[in-house]
């Protein structure tokens, strides 16, 4: 069931000129079921029920998205395509302090706020960025984790640092909804869940695909714009309960049936990348409105 909305943005202006009011219609095409902040990049989700929706991303107390980021010593970025298992770690703060933990480890607290500490400049992709090294303890404790030959670091994002934008690359968080893998379990001989494509926000009470037009939308307060159509990779064949990849599904159920934007080519589409136009708070059961005029 739809239910429509309706408003009147009153228009006033600057100007001596009168604007006419502009009709905005909202109509609810789902409800809001996670949030979820991933605050290392390919690390382990954190479900929460309310966040803060900045230009950056989701916020949680000190839990910023994808504001940590591994690295190898000349600073490339290394991710789950290369090191599956880094799905496996979980990074929090608590009272001031960084912690980290993963299978067969013990956890590890080191301070959250680090200033002294070397900036390193850092390849995302082809984008060059910048974080702030957390230190030798937290470098020992990913490389002895990975079990990795080459040492690894872990860099954190700083508002002041240089950061990727979405015209260099791609925007900074996605937005996927759940009836979209509902509809690709139905091809699959394995389930897969929400937590393998890595969504910020999951929508339900839709059908499947219907995010593709979702051109512009409202959740409470927030106002979302959508950029363009999420190209799926290598990285959705790692299993988020197990760290282990397969190379083959779901990537190659997709592909038969989700090559559907023409901006992202060969990549498969699940999910939508959103820009903030508004930000605000969101809640897990706060309806989703798509905005026409």
């Amino acid at each position: 069931v739809l239910l429509t909305l309706m408003k009147i943005n009153h228009g006033f202006t600057t100007n001596k000129t009168k604007k006419p009011c502009k009709l905005t219609i909202l109509t609810q095409v789902g409800v809001v079921t996670q949030l979820l902040v991933h605050p290392m990049k390919s690390g382990k989700a954190a479900l929460v029920e309310t966040a803060e929706c900045l230009r950056m991303g989701l916020k949680y107390g000190e839990l910023r998205d994808r504001h940590w980021l591994v690295i190898t010593e000349d600073g490339r970025m290394v991710t789950g395509r290369q090191q599956p298992r880094l799905v496996l770690v979980s990074l929090t703060c608590e009272g001031g302090q960084l912690c980290l933990n993963g299978p067969q480890m013990e956890e590890l607290r080191v301070r959250l706020h680090q200033p002294n500490n070397a900036v390193v400049d850092c390849r995302v992709f082809s984008v060059d960025v910048q974080g702030r090294d957390c230190g030798d303890d937290v470098s020992n404790w990913l490389t002895r984790y990975l079990e990795s030959d080459n040492t690894v670091r872990l860099v954190h994002f700083e508002p002041h640092l240089k950061a990727q934008r979405p015209s260099e690359k791609e925007p900074l968080f996605p937005k996927d909804e759940k009836a979209s893998v509902r509809d690709l379990n139905t091809r699959l001989d394995k389930d897969v869940t929400v937590f393998q494509f890595r969504p910020s926000i999951v929508v339900s009470d839709c059908e499947a695909f219907t995010e593709d037009t979702w051109d512009h939308i409202q959740i409470g307060q927030v106002e979302l714009k959508r950029v363009v159509g999420c190209g799926r990779c290598l990285f959705t064949t790692v299993d988020p309960e197990t760290g282990i990849i397969t190379r083959k599904e779901p990537l190659d159920a997709l592909k038969t049936y989700r090559l559907t934007d023409p901006k992202q080519k060969t990549a498969p589409i699940l999910g939508q990348y959103y820009t903030v136009k508004k930000t605000g708070v969101l809640h897990v059961g706060e309806p989703v409105c798509k905005i026409t005029y």
